[in-house]
């Protein structure tokens, strides 16, 4: 099933099950399928509130978690589509502030695929089309969009004049199709990814963007003057930073003082900057500062460096112990785990992994090699994922576990300090599962 789609709903099941013997594949980009879709369903991108669409390789999410969290405690309604889910697929697709109701996305997902199956669309395109169906149909203040892939030939770019857009932090990902040559395109790794992200650049829309290297923000900046787009990078339009435990934000229209985002990690002020700077620098909704105040305690993001109290899993280890869950797969990702974890002592932190067989099997284990006191090696269900060999380069206790429990069980034995489980989304949902942790 495309990205690992599964509902306990017979209705949502039997849709699901529909999409995946004619989708081509989650991984085929493109707008000439989510066209053709849209034009079938009577253009619903074209009747949505106002729209905030945000790329990234990483914070992405988090982005889009801070835009919703400040709209919300501004008193307004959101819509919000994002991608992929942790634990129910309804927790792509948020109508007003509320998740998609089963029999709603059934019918939706029937909807779409009655109107359009001759057209081939692929699993992301047409679960972007039943979303934006919702979105369409159901009154609300603003839609936050998340970018699926890429940006240019993500569906969610078929929206034509967005309120504004945002590009997150940029890092490899994806490479096998993201990379691939094109004519006229760079040809450079993140120069093209930098290129690829900005084209969801519009005609008089303001970009906002975090700091990247040179030429990757020359990529950005001529994308976005060949579409007329209102290019407004970190650094000069806008810039944020942390000193005396709090958030010091400012533009052209004035300054900020905010607390730090609830939500661990340090890269998570960076994300929520660029939220705010999404916000500041459009006209359709209007944030307090109230708002933005109480958007940094307010917004959540599962499975993104969160602390595990509570629930069977936890019960596993001892009473004492830390127990973590991070769905990053990336170099980045990496990075902002060491980042986090600096300050633990070396080999302290038990680590348990489970990474699709497409990703640098390196990209956790290196950042953080100094910290780690063993790996445990998980799989990931329903997907091809690296084995206990793929991560032998590291000179700590290794073994490997058939799931998540047994790992746990055995790690406790160890009387651990932290653990930590890393490596993927899909295995980050299977633990909220396994830990009985209802996403709402």
């Amino acid at each position: 099933m495309a990205d690992g789609a599964r509902s306990d709903h017979p209705a949502v099941q039997k849709q699901l099950d529909r999409l995946s013997l004619l989708s081509p594949g989650r991984d085929v980009l493109g707008l000439e399928r989510i066209s053709a879709v849209m034009k079938r369903l009577g253009n619903p991108h074209l009747k949505l509130p106002p729209v905030f669409h945000v790329a990234g390789t990483n914070g992405k999410g988090s982005t889009c978690a801070y835009i919703r969290a400040a709209i919300e405690a501004e008193g307004l309604k959101a819509h919000v589509y994002t991608s992929p889910h942790l634990v129910r697929f309804n927790e792509r697709i948020r109508i007003a502030g509320s998740l998609i109701e089963d029999e709603y996305l059934a019918k939706l997902l029937a909807r779409v695929l009655d109107r359009s199956e001759d057209i081939n669309p692929s699993f992301f395109e047409a679960t972007t089309a039943a979303a934006m169906l919702a979105f369409a149909e159901t009154p609300a203040d603003a839609c936050i969009l998340e970018v699926g892939l890429g940006g240019r030939l993500d569906a969610t770019n078929i929206v034509p004049k967005p309120a504004a857009t945002g590009i997150a932090a940029l890092g490899i990902d994806h490479e096998a199709f993201l990379l691939s040559p094109e004519d006229g395109v760079p040809t450079d790794p993140m120069v093209r990814i930098a290129w690829e992200k900005a084209g969801i650049a519009k005609s008089g829309t303001p970009l906002l963007t975090q700091k990247y290297r040179e030429d990757m923000n020359k990529a950005i900046s001529d994308h976005a003057a060949s579409t007329h787009a209102r290019y407004l990078p970190r650094g000069e339009n806008w810039d944020a930073a942390i000193y005396e435990d709090q958030l010091h934000y400012r533009d052209d229209f004035g300054k900020l003082t905010l607390p730090l985002p609830a939500l661990p990690g340090a890269h998570q002020a960076d994300n929520a900057a660029l939220a705010i700077a999404i916000l500041r620098h459009q006209d359709a909704v209007k944030i307090s500062e109230a708002a933005y105040r109480a958007a940094m305690g307010w917004a959540k993001w599962p499975a993104r460096l969160q602390k595990l109290s509570f629930g069977s899993l936890h019960e596993l280890l001892p009473e004492k112990t830390v127990l973590w869950l991070d769905g990053g797969h990336n170099v980045n990702a990496g990075e902002a785990l060491a980042a986090h974890f600096h300050s633990y002592p070396n080999r302290s932190i038990h680590l348990v992994i489970g990474m699709l067989a497409n990703k640098d099997s390196d990209a956790i284990v290196r950042p953080l090699q100094a910290k780690i006191a063993s790996i445990t090696v998980v799989p990931v269900e329903g997907h091809l994922a690296h084995g206990i060999n793929d991560f032998a380069n590291i000179n700590v206790a290794i073994a490997e576990a058939s799931d998540i429990t047994k790992a746990l069980q055995n790690i406790s034995a160890q009387k651990p300090q932290t653990v930590l489980v890393a490596g993927s989304l899909y295995l980050a949902g299977s633990v909220l599962n396994a830990n009985q942790q209802v996403l709402d």
